[in-house]
């Protein structure tokens, strides 16, 4: 019997690692740059400062860091979707 020969599937685009595009945000606490992340694209673990508990591998969350400040991008953190949605709401820890 022959041994088959598989077609390797075509790279589409920029792949399941691609990034979203980040938007801006306003609110009570300032201006935001969000991108949101996908499973895909979520590698590590990270610690939501939202609810204080870790972020798995594989799971769609969102990375967020002030807009108005030139270190910015230095300060951003990873957030839950929905514990970036209720951050309003929530006491600080």
């Amino acid at each position: 019997m022959g041994r088959r020969n598989r077609r390797q599937p075509e790279s589409g685009g920029a792949g399941p690692l691609a990034w979203s595009a980040p938007v801006t945000e306003e609110g009570p606490d300032g201006s935001w740059v969000v991108r949101p992340v996908s499973g895909a694209a979520a590698a590590k673990v990270y610690r939501c400062p939202g609810c204080d508990h870790e972020i798995a591998v594989g799971v769609p969350h969102v990375v967020a860091w002030p807009a108005d400040r030139p270190d910015g991008a230095q300060l951003r953190r990873h957030w839950h979707t929905p514990c970036w949605s209720a951050r309003h709401r929530r006491r600080p820890r």
